[in-house]
């Protein structure tokens, strides 16, 4: 890991991205290079996707990002043990020199979204480099942080955002002349979306990328438990190391604007006669007899208005709006910002899981969070739960929170389009 530039009583400024070399698939060892990829591991919707990916080609990256085996110890042994034998046969092989990765996303509908893949200097949020906006789960960073321990590999990158200078940055042109070069590699997975990959070498570039990028800070837009894992991580190791970085995909959201979209909740054991039940007299509750494509936007114009859920599990959807003001005024802490406490997905944590359902948020056995609509509701009519479904918050809203160091309730937002998981990781003995 290049670490030059700074000893550890030097200041640092802004976002420190460096080379590294980056550990990928040889397009002649697998079926094909969409086949070992997946979606990031938190959004892989288990356990029918898992089985997807894991069928898809005996290589596929869910191996390492979601290994299976009876106990926590046992599938990170087994991660570890997938990715030394991958490198040993040559499955994965290691960049001839450091890098930053240009990474294309686009879906022929005219989306197109470019970032910079590299190694960030783990911060901490009080320097305000990097901006975190939701609350994490403790087990979910314990779970990831025994996973890179045992891999020594940071097995995907998480997502970020920045503001740009514009056009004629550094990093703009950089990003902007690699694409038009052939690519390291150019695939097109099974939702639609085509990938692109090229890797900026040439050291006067990077020295030009690190100076524009040094000026900036950035908002974590996906990966909140990843980073607090990197953080957990580098206090675990003597500075300087590798642990000290972590990949990142860096995307400057004034050129490539990003899509803001809501993770909803699957409610185990709770049906939704129940759910609705006790809404009775605090909130407005009515039955939508339309398929949920139409159900959506009604959600969307009461979301305009104030607070706004949809419940689903029993063959209809349910609007749930115009919360009891004196209710909210009782259970939604009164110390934070005005913008924290009309969140919806405060309302839902503060209002209706604590106080009108009793669910704890952090518990895997009575709540799951699910990034896909469609997902949530069937899985609740096949297990007899009830699917929340949410309204995305505006970016702005997000960002400004986030200047303020005010987080989010956990899992609030769903920034993307999200890189690809398995089309280049990073080792950290590389």
């Amino acid at each position: 890991m290049n670490t030059a530039g700074h000893s550890p009583a030097t200041p640092r400024r802004g976002l420190e991205l460096t080379p590294f070399r980056g550990l990928r698939y040889d397009p002649d060892r697998v079926g094909s290079l969409a086949a070992v990829t997946s979606p990031p591991y938190d959004v892989v919707v288990r356990p029918d996707g898992l089985h997807h990916l894991e069928s898809a080609d005996p290589h596929n990256i869910v191996r390492l990002i979601l290994p299976q085996a009876g106990t926590p110890s046992a599938r990170n042994e087994q991660a570890a043990d997938t990715l030394r034998r991958w490198l040993s046969e040559g499955i994965l092989t290691t960049d001839p020199e450091p890098g930053l990765y240009v990474y294309e996303q686009s879906d022929g509908g005219g989306m197109l979204q470019r970032g910079l893949i590299g190694a960030l200097r783990v911060s901490d949020p009080a320097e305000g480099v990097v901006l975190p906006h939701e609350d994490v789960m403790p087990h979910v960073v314990a779970d990831r942080a025994a996973l890179m321990r045992a891999t020594c590999a940071n097995l995907e990158p998480l997502l970020l955002t920045y503001r740009g200078n514009g056009s004629t940055a550094a990093a703009t042109v950089a990003i902007e002349r690699a694409a038009e070069q052939p690519p390291l590699l150019s695939t097109t997975t099974e939702d639609g979306y085509h990938h692109r990959l090229w890797a900026i070498t040439d050291p006067a570039v990077l020295a030009g990328v690190q100076e524009d990028l040094a000026q900036h800070q950035a908002l974590i837009a996906d990966g909140h438990h990843r980073w607090a894992t990197y953080r957990r991580l580098r206090a675990e190791h003597p500075s300087p190391s590798a642990w000290d970085y972590g990949l990142v995909l860096l995307v400057d959201t004034v050129r490539y604007p990003l899509r803001v979209r809501a993770i909803h909740r699957l409610l185990h054991g709770l049906p939704v006669a129940d759910a609705l039940s006790a809404l009775e007299g605090s909130f407005r509750v009515r039955r939508l007899e339309t398929p949920l494509a139409e159900a959506l936007p009604a959600l969307a114009d009461a979301a305009c208005a104030g607070n706004a859920f949809l419940l689903a599990g029993d063959g209809a959807f349910h609007l749930v709006d115009r919360p009891d003001p004196e209710l909210l005024a009782r259970t939604v802490p009164a110390e934070h910002p005005a913008a924290w406490r009309t969140l919806d997905a405060t309302v839902l944590h503060a209002t209706l899981l604590d106080h009108v359902w009793g669910i704890p948020e952090d518990s895997p056995a009575h709540i799951a969070y699910i990034h896909d609509a469609v997902a949530t509701v069937e899985k609740a009519e096949r297990d007899g739960g009830t699917a929340v479904l949410m309204h995305p918050v505006r970016e702005e809203v997000v960002r400004d929170l986030a200047r303020q160091g005010v987080t989010m309730p956990r899992k609030s937002t769903s920034f993307g389009p999200k890189p690809a998981s398995g089309l280049v990781l990073r080792a950290l003995g590389l």
